[in-house]
């Protein structure tokens, strides 16, 4: 940039972006009210777990990707174990897979309301944090710490922590819970479906920005229940693939700003994956009472405003507290905790549905059961092109804003996909040049 061209612009700097989880950067270049360059800057060091999983027994695979992510473990030990159970072979009986859909609508809870009420809401209703914003809703943040800690509860009492749960494996699990002892979340959980129902209610009333753009939805999809560990991938324009086919569709591209990988699908660019995806691509699988409660919140069968997703996660949470209370109420014990599986030369898929969107493995492993080779795409990295094609579409409408107006909008726009910068790096620094 020449010394004339240096005056006609200003810099605004956000040295990190609170309420996110990891460490980036964004930047802006605007000439008026055009941006003519955006870059998400993930700095965040590499963690190499694909490069550290090689040479790692099979079955070490859950364990270890668990430790991608404190929030969403169970999407990452979903996926592993998916993808070496098809390696070996195994299909796990309707209890055990029960249990393992149970153990994902614990994470889904406590995920989605710690980034609603604590993250996100905070953005809407004008506040800096959840510490202020509980000054004046005490109510609201009293309310989303008992149902986060509902959540952690299931996953702690099926998984052993609610971090990095340990009791999930191949083939099934190493121990499985009476029935009488899953009964005792029932009451919990019926408290829980009128907070997430007073919860939505609040989120409909939010002002929300008029932004709406024609995106790519990707999201799994399954015959008979909304998406959470089972089903074919599929897209508002075509795409309906199977997990082995992911990366025929799907390229991941190095960026120098970023150490995280950009997805996007071969010839077409960006897509979105998340709460908003699956809402519009499996709302027909919703229970009658969630898309009730969808339509009294304002929402119709699909939703193009990546602001609203703080509902559609509402409406999400609700869902999945739903589901729990059915799991428990079906509940069968089954006759082993897990299948015994054997390990044979192979590669495997598996994909599951983080409360972020598709988290997505691909393992080889060799006839004694050591992985050659580990292939991971998380939910944030699938997500980042998109997110700057938001902001460039985002920053014209608040350009004469103030520097401080236009930061609180872009975090807030990155906000809408509560991403997992940890998970992603294989947000936020803001940096603004305005002409």
């Amino acid at each position: 940039m020449s010394p004339q061209d240096s005056k006609r612009y200003r810099n605004v700097k956000v040295d990190y972006l609170a309420r996110v989880e990891g460490e980036g950067a964004l930047y802006l270049r605007i000439d008026k009210d055009k941006v003519e360059e955006v870059e998400l800057r993930i700095f965040e060091p590499p963690r190499f777990f694909e490069a550290f999983l090689q040479g790692r027994r099979w079955t070490e695979a859950p364990d270890i990707t668990a430790r991608i992510c404190g929030i969403c473990p169970i999407a990452y030990q979903s996926s592993a174990i998916s993808a070496m159970e098809s390696i070996a072979g195994v299909t796990v009986t309707e209890p055990i897979r029960a249990l393992r859909r149970l153990m994902y609508c614990g994470e889904w809870i406590e995920s989605h309301i710690l980034h609603m009420a604590m993250l996100h809401a905070p953005d809407f209703l004008g506040y800096e944090d959840a510490i202020q914003m509980a000054q004046h809703h005490p109510d609201v943040v009293k309310n989303a710490l008992r149902l986060k800690k509902l959540g952690n509860d299931i996953m702690t009492f099926l998984g052993g922590r609610e971090i990095h749960p340990i009791n999930m494996r191949v083939g099934g699990f190493y121990s499985v819970p009476e029935k009488r002892d899953l009964e005792h979340f029932i009451p919990e959980l019926e408290w829980g479906l009128e907070a997430t129902r007073e919860l939505a209610h609040l989120l409909a009333g939010f002002d929300y920005p008029d932004f709406e753009r024609d995106y790519e939805y990707v999201a799994m999809r399954h015959p008979e229940e909304y998406p959470m560990w089972q089903g074919r991938i599929v897209s508002n324009r075509g795409l309906d693939i199977d997990w082995p086919e992911f990366f025929d569709h799907i390229e991941e591209r190095h960026m120098p700003q970023s150490t995280a990988l950009h997805s996007v699908i071969k010839e077409r660019g960006a897509y979105m994956v998340g709460p908003i995806a699956r809402y519009n691509l499996n709302h027909d699988k919703l229970s009658s009472d969630a898309r009730a409660l969808a339509k009294e919140a304002g929402l119709g069968a699909s939703c193009a405003n990546p602001f609203q997703s703080i509902l559609v996660r509402g409406i999400e949470t609700f869902y999945a507290i739903e589901e729990a209370l059915r799991l428990i109420t079906n509940y069968e014990k089954p006759d082993h905790a897990y299948i015994e599986a054997e390990p044979k030369a192979g590669t495997g898929y598996g994909c599951s549905e983080a409360p972020r969107g598709i988290c997505f493995h691909r393992y080889s492993i060799d006839d004694d059961g050591i992985i050659t080779g580990a292939r991971i795409a998380p939910p944030t990295a699938q997500n980042q092109a998109t997110m700057e094609e938001d902001l460039v579409d985002l920053v014209p409408l608040f350009a004469n804003n103030t520097d401080e107006e236009l930061t609180w909008k872009c975090e807030q726009a990155v906000r809408n996909y509560d991403p997992c910068i940890s998970c992603s790096v294989h947000f936020l620094k803001l940096h603004v040049d305005r002409c």
